[in-house]
């Protein structure tokens, strides 16, 4: 006897049997049910989940900034450094004993700001007609 002809094909699929409410089919027999508190917790879907976004207004703010002046948009990008600072080599007699990496993708709101940045470099560029190579 072959056990690969008892064997289901994608294992991760077959696995899941729990149905929410809506999504269960019309079968003779209704899908097995987990315990009203796990299902509420464990198996809804994260976009169902109560979200806790305690700097979601920061980002909203960040992003609604809107770049009027080229005196704005220059101090902008010198406040906002181009590559993250705190990337650094170690180096002893010419020889690197300890590399940082970048650590600026740590930060929650990393992305806003450096949108922020590009969008004061592009009015820069596009309104006031500047180059821009030295803020890059």
């Amino acid at each position: 006897m072959n056990w690969s002809h008892y064997r289901t094909p994608d294992l991760a699929l077959s696995s899941w049997t729990w149905l929410p409410n809506d999504a269960a089919t019309s079968h003779s027999h209704p899908a097995p049910q987990p315990p009203a508190t796990l299902y509420r917790t464990a198996f809804v879907s994260p976009s169902l989940r109560p979200q806790c976004a305690p700097l979601q207004p920061l980002r909203q703010w960040l992003n609604n900034i809107e770049i009027s002046s080229e005196a704005q948009a220059r101090r902008i990008c010198q406040a906002i450094p181009a590559r993250c600072p705190f990337e650094r080599e170690v180096r002893v007699l010419g020889k690197t004993i300890l590399r940082i990496p970048p650590l600026c993708k740590l930060n929650p709101v990393y992305e806003e700001v450096v949108a922020l940045r590009f969008r004061a470099l592009c009015y820069l560029a596009d309104e006031c007609r500047v180059d821009v190579t030295p803020y890059c």
